[in-house]
């Protein structure tokens, strides 16, 4: 079975603290739905219309399993805390290969 991921693409960061009461509460639901971080943050070279900025990555057992995390009442708390206008992104479920 194909693995799932979510893909965080930041095209920028307006309120950092709501980022960070996001993020501490978006990391509870990421442990809790056993998935793996791949790529937080770090560096990010703009290629073919990105901007450099935030990048995540996550990867679940499967695709079902990111939708699950995605609408979980965990990841839907951190959610609520980021609110609206806290930033602009790019969030993206999508099915991996075998």
């Amino acid at each position: 079975m194909p693995k799932g991921y979510i893909v965080a693409m930041y095209r920028e960061v307006k309120d950092p603290k709501r980022l960070a009461a996001y993020a501490e509460l978006a990391g509870q639901a990421i442990k809790e739905a056993g998935a793996k971080i791949l790529v937080r943050g770090g560096r990010v070279k703009a290629l073919e219309s990105a901007v450099e900025e935030r990048t995540v990555i996550l990867e679940f057992p499967s695709f079902d399993a990111a939708l699950e995390y995605f609408e979980g009442p965990s990841y839907q708390k951190a959610l609520a805390a980021l609110g609206e206008g806290a930033v602009v992104r790019e969030l993206r479920a999508v099915e991996g290969v075998d």
